[in-house]
């Protein structure tokens, strides 16, 4: 089942690395009473989660704090060496959007937005899609058919939605 507007988003244990070190993240304790956006997408350094998916959301996060978010989340099925890498080398890091690691697909397959496409190597990762939720609760969601393009679920539509 995929999740929808109006759904509680499940628990999960993902990946942070951060300068002390590595951390398993409950995203239950993060979003508790917090206003979140989190952006998922297939794959780091993969095309256009690289080059049009993290950058949308950099050109936008101030924008969203101004608006109430407290946190801006970029998840995808990498672990959290690869994500803290990515998101020096993206800018997003600095830009204040946290990169989480979703390493098992685990949150991913709960809320029903995973995919494979075996032949490029891609087993179980994260569809692309960027959510808001306030207390844990999802009240707006932007997923699509999108390849090669994040109209739909880039920081722009996000913030134009809210």
């Amino acid at each position: 089942m995929t999740i929808s507007v109006g759904d509680r988003l499940p628990d999960a244990k993902l990946h942070l690395m951060t300068d002390a070190g590595f951390e398993l993240v409950s995203l239950a304790d993060r979003l508790k009473g917090r206003k979140v956006v989190i952006f998922g997408l297939p794959g780091a350094y993969t095309g256009t989660c690289t080059t049009a998916h993290v950058p949308s959301f950099i050109r936008v996060r101030e924008k969203l704090a101004a608006k109430g978010v407290d946190e801006v989340i970029c998840l995808s099925v990498n672990d959290a060496f690869v994500m803290k890498a990515w998101g020096e080398a993206t800018g997003a890091t600095k830009a204040g959007i946290t990169m989480l690691g979703d390493a098992d697909s685990s949150f991913s397959k709960a809320i029903g937005l995973v995919f494979s496409l075996p032949e490029k190597g891609f087993f179980d990762r994260s569809k692309r899609y960027a959510l808001y939720a306030e207390d844990g609760v999802v009240k707006v969601l932007h997923h699509g058919q999108e390849s090669g393009a994040c109209e739909i679920s880039g920081g722009e539509a996000m913030l134009e939605a809210l």
